[in-house]
């Protein structure tokens, strides 16, 4: 029997390119992604990849729209995929913005908030709770245009990984840490090069054979 995994994130799910300037808009090809490199790796696993550039945990954004909130719309996305096993939540990156003006805290409080709602979804199999796998996006650079718009977000980006460690030990779920495994590309310091979604897709499938299989 095939089991889903729902993959929830950013544009580091979407599979963005590193960007040179804020009008790049590439993407890695299918199987050059961490999600589609999870998928050969999972055989008897479906994984849906669901991810918006630019989404955030809990925010609505006054400059690239109300859609990019994750909260809000999970709801429906959870019921579109159900049932669902295992749901990968990487979310936090879009949180640095400097228009949102939130700490490290508010970031993990917020991704408790998705972890909740994925738990009282009833979207797992037989109406139960699917699985999460909560990830710490790793540390950010502030370079380039994108360096202007996450101003301030570096220094709080180092605190995400311990504070989403405490979370996740409080909710009893699955943890890892990205940034004790890859960096973010140097040419944007935001989204991940090719070698990084190889080691992503390594770490979230031993994540999943060893607490999902």
């Amino acid at each position: 029997m095939t089991r889903t995994i729902l993959c929830y994130g950013d544009s580091n799910t979407h599979g963005t390119m590193p960007m040179p300037d804020l009008g790049a808009m590439g993407r890695f090809a299918r199987d050059v992604r961490w999600t589609g490199q999870l998928a050969a790796l999972l055989p008897g696993w479906q994984v849906i990849e669901e991810g918006l550039p630019g989404r955030t945990t809990v925010h609505d954004d006054p400059i690239e729209g109300a859609h990019r909130n994750g909260l809000a719309v999970l709801p429906a996305i959870l019921e579109s995929h159900r049932p669902i096993d295992v749901v990968i939540l990487m979310l936090g990156t879009d949180d640095l913005k400097q228009r949102f003006s939130v700490t490290a805290l508010d970031i993990a409080l917020s991704l408790e908030k998705l972890v909740l709602a994925i738990r009282a979804s009833g979207c797992g199999p037989q109406g139960r709770a699917p699985g999460v796998i909560l990830v710490a996006p790793p540390p950010i650079l502030e370079v380039q245009d994108l360096g202007a718009m996450f101003a301030g977000g570096e220094a709080k980006s180092h605190e995400l990984g311990p504070r989403l460690a405490a979370l996740a030990r409080g909710l009893g779920v699955p943890f890892i840490d990205a940034g004790a495994l890859i960096g973010v590309s140097e040419t944007d310091g935001i989204h991940y090069d090719e070698p990084a979604m190889a080691a992503l897709a390594q770490a979230f499938a031993q994540a999943v054979t060893a607490h999902f299989n």
